[in-house]
This record gives structure tokens, sequence and C-alpha cells, in this order.
């Protein structure tokens, strides 16, 4: 089965396939425990590992996915940035990551409005939601950088209330992209 993972260019970023060569970004990340606090770290590497496999065959079984972000200018993988559904979660929702020194950049917002687009014009969402653990002030700010509107509250699975966020399209200004289809 061929599964078509498309990459996208920001201004600034490379959105990706995700594969075994983003390990090291998956084990570095999961490996910082304030870093992946929110994101259900820190993890072992064999564990980070199977995250990674987890949004390679998200792709396969959804037909979108987490992108690795890269730098542009320089090659280097950072983080990544997508669309994701959990089977048995109430809801899809656009996430993102960051390796410590990527952030405060402004990548997280540029990834997510690309995100954002691809949701709505490609994936065929009507809306784009998020959502995180209340505590996660850095993820709240981006929201409302990316103009995002509470509209529900819920209970996961997990046991956790969390606000619901709707993401606005971002403006033609903000989100000037180019979409290559890359089949896997």
């Amino acid at each position: 089965m061929t599964v078509t993972i498309p990459s996208i260019e920001t201004e600034r970023l490379l959105l990706r396939a995700p594969g075994p060569d983003d390990f090291p970004v998956y084990r570095d990340f999961f490996a910082d425990a304030d870093a992946s606090y929110f994101y259900g770290g820190p993890l072992r590497p064999d564990r980070a590992w199977r995250r990674l496999a987890q949004d390679v065959g998200h792709w396969h079984l959804r037909g979108y996915g987490l992108w690795i972000v890269e730098e542009r200018e320089t090659g280097m993988a950072c983080g990544g940035c997508g669309l994701f559904h959990t089977d048995g979660w109430p809801r899809r929702e656009l996430t993102w990551w960051l390796l410590p020194p990527a952030r405060g950049k402004g990548y997280a917002t540029e990834a997510s409005r690309a995100a954002i687009v691809f949701a709505l014009d490609h994936a065929g969402w009507p809306q784009v939601e998020t959502h995180m653990d209340d505590r996660n002030e850095a993820a709240r700010r981006l929201v409302l950088r990316l103009g995002g509107t509470a509209i529900a509250r819920d209970t996961f699975p997990d046991g956790k209330d969390r606000t619901i966020y709707r993401l606005p399209r971002p403006s033609d200004n903000e989100a000037r992209l180019k979409i290559a289809a890359n089949p896997i």
C-alpha cells in the first residue's frame, strides 16, 4: 500500500514525512522531562521509538498525521506538528512539539498555520480543533496567537477535563506555503 505524505514548505520551515532517521529528534525530545511533560514524557528510548512508529503509522491509518518540522535553512529537524486522532478519543486535533532550542522562534505558529490549511483544504476537515492540559500555558498562548476560540469543555478517556479550541483559517499572508505529494 502506498501512502502519500505531502511535504509543506513555509517561509522558514519544511514539514515532511517522519522516518527512521528522525529517531534522534524523538529520543532527545522525549528524554527531556521538562520539554516532554505535557506529551507523556519523559520516555525511555524504546518508547520514543514507538511514538515515532505511531506517527508514521497514523498517516497509513488515517490519511493525515504529524510531520517533522525542519528548518529549511539548516536542514535541522527540530520537532513535530500535524493532525492527530487517537481511536477512542472524542476529537481530532492539531498538535505540535519542539525541541527546546527551537522554541521562541515562531516555528510552532508557522507550522501550525500550515497544518490548519492542510486540514481544511486537503484532509477534508470542516474545522480544526486543539486541546491541551490546563497547565500547559505555552500551548494556550500559541492557541491564542493562532486565533483559537474556546468552543467546549470535555472529559477525555484519561480522565482529564480539557477546553476545546476551534482554530480559524490563517490569512493568506500568514500561511504562504507550497505543498508537494510524496508517496512512501
